[in-house]
C-alpha cells in the first residue's frame, strides 16, 4: 500500500519536536491496517498538532482552537463508515476540556491522540493543563498555582472505555495507535513529548525523564473494564429502531379565502398560565389555512410558570422577510404584567390600531381604539381568554374568519380538547361591546 504522507508538505515542526515521530508513527499505523485515504478523516484545531491535517493525503477537517472533537462528533454520526482521527495538543485540551468529557460519556467511535508537550508551544510556551508545577513556563508562576490535569485519570472518571499514556518516543508506538483507531468506541491516547522550541529552553527534559515520569503514575495502557459498553452510534441506530417512526409534519392545506391579504400584525399580551403562545400558533395555523405566510415570535421568562407570556405575529401573503412588529394592526391585553413588559409600544399607536382589553389590566393612554372584553363576566377562564379573543377577532371579521379559526383548532387539537376549544369559540359573545 502507498504512502499516506502528503510528499508536498512535510513535517514542519521543530528539531527535535516529538510531534513527528507521531506522525511517522501515525503513517505506519495506516499502512498497518491498510487504510487508503477515503476512508479517513484527520480532524485537528489549532497549535502545532493542528499541522496533522495537512501531512497527509486524506479527509481533512481543521477547526477553532479545542473544538476538534465536535467536529469530529458530526463527522461520524453523518459518516459512520470513516475512520475518524483526532489531533490535540494539551492547550486545546485544556481550552476544549468540556468537549472531553462529552465524548467520553458519549463513546462515539472517535480516535483522539493528544500531543502532550506540557506547554502552549506555538504561542510563547505559557503554561497549560498538563504543565507540571515545578516547571519555568513563559507564564510566569501561573503553573505553580495549578495542579496539572491527569488526562487519563479525569477521561476514565467520565466513562472513556479505552484510554492510554506513553511516550512519544515509544518503539512500539504504532502498534499502539492502530489498537485505539481499531477500539469500537472513543478511544485517547495522551502522549508525552518534548517541545524544544519553547519547553526545554527552560527546563531539562528527556526521553528518559519522560518514561520515569510515566512509570510513577497509575498504568493506563487502553481498556478501562468498568467502562466498556456499546459504541454510541450503534446504539443509538438500535434505539432509534425500536421506536415509533416520527409523524410528518402536518400538511396545511390552503382551502380557504384570506379576509386580507396584507401584512396584518398582532401582539397578543398575558402572563404565564393563560395559554399566550398556543393562541398564537393557532393565530398562524388560521393564516395557512387561507394561504398566508405566518411568521411566530414569543417573549417570556426563564420562569415559565410565573411572569409576563407575549406572542407577537404576522400573517401575509407575501413572503415575511423581517419578523418585527412596527404597527399592529390588533393588541390583545389579557393581563399587567404583558402590558408592563410593552409599555413603550403603547406611544406609538394610532387610531388603526384595535385593542382588545380585559378590565383589570391598565394601558397607558394611546390613540389607538380600544374594545373592552369582560371574560369574567362570560365565565371565561383565564387560561381560556387567549382563545376566547381570537374568536373575538374572528367574528368581527378582524385579521381571521371564525372558518379560519375552526379550521386551524382541527389542526392544532385532538378530541376531546378539539371540541371543547370549539365549544368556546362559539359561546364566545360580542353582543355587548
Amino acid at each position: 500500500m502507498s504512502s499516506l504522507l502528503n510528499k508536498s508538505r512535510p513535517p514542519v515542526f521543530c528539531p527535535g519536536c516529538s510531534h513527528e515521530r507521531v506522525v511517522n508513527a501515525l503513517e505506519k499505523a495506516f499502512q498497518n491496517m491498510c487504510l487508503p485515504g477515503d476512508q479517513i478523516v484527520m480532524v485537528s484545531d489549532i497549535g502545532c498538532s493542528g499541522l496533522f491535517d495537512t501531512f497527509f493525503n486524506t479527509h481533512a477537517f481543521h477547526g477553532l482552537h479545542g473544538r476538534a472533537l465536535t467536529y469530529a462528533a458530526g463527522l461520524k454520526l453523518s459518516r459512520p463508515e470513516l475512520n475518524v482521527i483526532v489531533t490535540m495538543g494539551d492547550g486545546g485540551l485544556g481550552i476544549g476540556g468540556a468537549h472531553l468529557l462529552a465524548a467520553c460519556r458519549r463513546n462515539l467511535d472517535l480516535t483522539l491522540l493528544i500531543l502532550n508537550n506540557f506547554n502552549f508551544g506555538m504561542t510563547g510556551g505559557q503554561c497549560s493543563a498538563t504543565t507540571p508545577s515545578e516547571t519555568q513556563v513563559g507564564s510566569g508562576f501561573l503553573n505553580q498555582l495549578e495542579r496539572p490535569l491527569d488526562v487519563c485519570e479525569v477521561a476514565s472518571a467520565a466513562g472513556i472505555a479505552y484510554a492510554a499514556r506513553c511516550s512519544s518516543y515509544k518503539k512500539d508506538l504504532p502498534q499502539e495507535i492502530e489498537k485505539a483507531i481499531r477500539f469500537n468506541g472513543f478511544s485517547l491516547i495522551d502522549m508525552w513529548g518534548i517541545c524544544p522550541g519553547r519547553f526545554t529552553k527552560r527546563n531539562k527534559l528527556t526521553p528518559n525523564d519522560i518514561d520515569n515520569s510515566l512509570s510513577e503514575l497509575p498504568s493506563m495502557k487502553g481498556v478501562v473494564s468498568g467502562n466498556v459498553r456499546k459504541e454510541y452510534s450503534r446504539h443509538y441506530r438500535e434505539l432509534a429502531e425500536s421506536r415509533k417512526t416520527v409523524s410528518a409534519p402536518v400538511n396545511i392545506k390552503a382551502s380557504l379565502i384570506p379576509l386580507n391579504t396584507d401584512r396584518q400584525e398582532v401582539i397578543i399580551l398575558g402572563s404565564a398560565g393563560q395559554r399566550i403562545v398556543t393562541a398564537g400558533e393557532i393565530l398562524c395555523l388560521a393564516g395557512l389555512s387561507a394561504g398566508l405566510n405566518a411568521t411566530q415570535k414569543n417573549d417570556y421568562p426563564i420562569t415559565v410558570l410565573r411572569g409576563h407570556s407575549i406572542s407577537e405575529l404576522v400573517l401575509s401573503s407575501e413572503e415575511i422577510g423581517f419578523t418585527g412588529i412596527l404597527n399592529p394592526d390588533v393588541i390583545v391585553v389579557l393581563s399587567q404584567e404583558g402590558v408592563d413588559r410593552r409599555k413603550a409600544f403603547f406611544d406609538t399607536l394610532d387610531e388603526e390600531t384595535l385593542i382588545l382589553k380585559v378590565p383589570e389590566a391598565k394601558i397607558p393612554s394611546c390613540r389607538a381604539r380600544i374594545m373592552h372584553i369582560d371574560f369574567k363576566a362570560q365565565g371565561i377562564k383565564s387560561q381560556d381568554r387567549a382563545l376566547a379573543s381570537l374568536s373575538i377577532l374572528a367574528k368581527l371579521n378582524k385579521i381571521i374568519s371564525l372558518e379560519m379559526l375552526q379550521s386551524a383548532l382541527k389542526v392544532r387539537f385532538k378530541e376531546p380538547a378539539l371540541s371543547m376549544s370549539l365549544d368556546l369559540v362559539d359561546r364566545v359573545k360580542i353582543d355587548n361591546y
